[in-house]
């Protein structure tokens, strides 16, 4: 099969091949339309005005799929309420779908069968309204379904924004708030809070949110809003695929016009220096512009280091950005990285990931001169967002590593140090399981202050929840490392990681917690697997002994859901 690298064969994983597959990860979920007459056997008493129709499911990588699922698209939150009911009364799981822009089996777990009494509740169809709510002090009302590129548009329309988002658009906001998803920021030195913005997550800056949950006065599943001193609402926040959110208003800001600075001129041994020297380090670039992140190519020696700071006017030398994904380079693979990755999957050529390390550093090197991207400024959205459905993809581990801001360089410092050493002692017994990258945000936590609503609560199950016990700790240091789905030995080292991570930061000076959309709990063979992570690593990491914890939430999960409409086999393992 390496005779067809770079040809146009359309060998599975020869370069056109590889794009096509690319491509086909960045369609739409296939959809089969149904005649009602043939849908209404299957799905007896289904709710007529609701359109339902087959399709198959598919994860951000496609390592998780399914077909022959029922789906179906409500065209309004009352159609929701009616299909949950329906779905209950039946015996039928729902579980609401946005982009499927993620890793994790929150949404449909490997192995799901065709035609399982699994349906599918599509969001991103209709439930994608947004207003304005008020302006002073400034909210938006959105559908869950709408994306974060839509909503971030809209807002930018109003001269409203957000401190940080995660780099894809075409996420849901009801799939990010589910996930606590974020971007990367703190407050640079002399730096002070917008008010309206939030240096945690997104699902810190929501005011109220309305979900579908059991009334047991009704009888049945209903719409209930919940503002953020509710108790209960606090599970919501951050529910992990546990319940169905159809709309919520968030607290936003004014916009703000950000510079993004991309270097590949420092090397990884003083970026990612132990504290105490006067390089240019992680830390010094947070000190300065509280925006950075860095993107380190496996078995290369200079990161990809973003940083972004504010900047009202356009600096002389940067170029004026007019609309988001300024990274061409990134997110249409090269072609000679498609032709390495093609050869590295066709071929079981695993040790070219060195290689491949160094071409996509190349390829960013390159690109951000020919395009002029180096030094970007314009509103906001325009530098945050830059990952497109068309980019390499991969599967990624994902940790939030919760410190004091004046640990951040030693977290960093001791997680690439591992990670360097197990890396180059795998490669010296010819094993190659990272070929994509590491990359590193930090993050404030989910003060619930920054709503300016008293009495709010942090929301329950985010990683970036405070620590009652830990009053110093006010940053999170986010690990990811990306390597390309199939790749050998890939989960024996990623457990080798997740050991090392919750081994060192126990709760001593620093702590570790999940990213819930990526992978965790790892044995040797695969993900979302060990049972002790599962059962005691993840609950331990949100008891802090002074308030509601892992087993409080659970509860009011199980309360707004006793009959398990918004369960799977993977949900039910991890909330036993």
């Amino acid at each position: 099969m390496s005779d067809h690298i770079g040809s146009e064969e359309n060998t599975p994983w020869s370069r056109r091949g590889f794009l096509l597959t690319a491509a086909s990860l960045a369609a739409v979920p296939h959809l089969t339309l149904q005649d009602r007459a043939a849908a209404s056997a299957e799905l007896p008493g289904f709710p007529e005005d609701v359109d339902v129709y087959r399709s198959a499911y598919r994860n951000w990588v496609g390592e998780i799929t399914a077909t022959g699922l029922w789906a179906c698209a409500p065209a309004d939150p009352d159609q929701v309420v009616a299909v949950v009911n329906w779905a209950w009364k039946h015996g039928w799981t729902v579980r609401a779908r946005g982009c499927s822009h993620g890793w994790s089996p929150l949404t449909i777990p490997a192995g799901t069968a065709p035609g399982a009494p699994v349906l599918l509740v599509d969001t991103a169809t209709h439930l994608t309204g947004l207003s304005v709510e008020s302006t002073t002090p400034a909210a938006v009302r959105a559908g869950s379904g709408v994306t974060l590129e839509a909503l971030l548009g809209h807002l930018e329309d109003h001269g409203l924004g957000l401190t940080a988002t995660p780099a894809p658009g075409d996420l849901t906001l009801g799939g990010a708030l589910a996930i606590d998803a974020h971007g990367t920021a703190v407050p640079a030195l002399g730096e002070s809070r917008l008010p309206g913005h939030t240096y945690g997550s997104l699902s810190n800056l929501v005011l109220s949110l309305t979900a579908v949950v059991w009334d047991a006065e009704s009888d049945a599943y209903v719409l209930r809003t919940y503002e953020r001193d509710d108790a209960d609402g606090a599970a919501l926040l951050t529910h992990l695929g546990r319940s169905l959110v159809t709309e919520v208003v968030l607290r936003v800001g004014a916009n703000t016009n950000l510079r993004c600075v991309s270097r590949t001129d420092i090397p990884a041994a003083e970026l990612f220096a132990a504290p105490g020297g006067d390089g240019r380090t992680f830390a010094s670039f947070l000190d300065e512009s509280g925006r950075a992140e860095a993107i380190w190519f496996a078995f290369t020696e200079f990161p990809w280091l973003k940083v972004w700071s504010v900047a009202p006017r356009r600096p002389l030398t940067s170029r004026r950005v007019t609309s988001p994904y300024n990274y061409p380079f990134s997110d249409n693979i090269p072609t000679l990285v498609a032709d390495l990755a093609g050869r590295i999957m066709s071929d079981a050529a695993w040790y070219l990931a060195p290689v491949l390390g160094n071409a996509q550093l190349d390829a960013a090197v390159l690109g951000l001169t020919t395009t002029l991207s180096a030094d970007i400024w314009g509103p906001s959205k325009n530098t945050l967002l830059y990952i497109k459905p068309t980019t390499l993809r991969v599967t990624a581990n994902g940790y939030a590593v919760l410190t004091s801001r004046a640990e951040v360089q030693r977290v960093i410092a001791e997680f690439t140090a591992f990670f360097r050493e197990r890396l180059a002692a795998y490669a010296a017994a010819g094993r190659y399981p990272v070929n994509g990258q590491v990359e590193i945000r930090v993050t404030g936590l989910d003060d619930p202050s920054d709503v300016a609503t008293p009495g709010a609560h942090a929301p329950s199950l985010s990683a970036l929840r405070p620590r009652e016990d830990h009053p110093e700790w006010d940053t999170a240091v986010w690990l990811d490392v990306l390597t390309l789905p199939g790749t050998p030995h890939a989960e024996a080292f990623y457990r080798e990681l997740e050991r090392f991570l919750l081994a060192t930061y126990d709760g001593e000076y620093a702590l570790t917690r999940v990213e819930w959309s990526k992978g965790w709990a790892y044995t040797d063979e695969a993900a979302w697997s060990e049972e002790e992570v599962l059962g005691t690593a993840v609950p331990m990491s949100f008891d802090d002994g002074t308030g509601p914890g892992w087993t409080e939430a659970t509860a009011v999960l199980d309360r707004l859901d006793p009959h398990g409409v918004y369960d799977n086999t993977f949900l039910k393992r991890l909330f036993p």
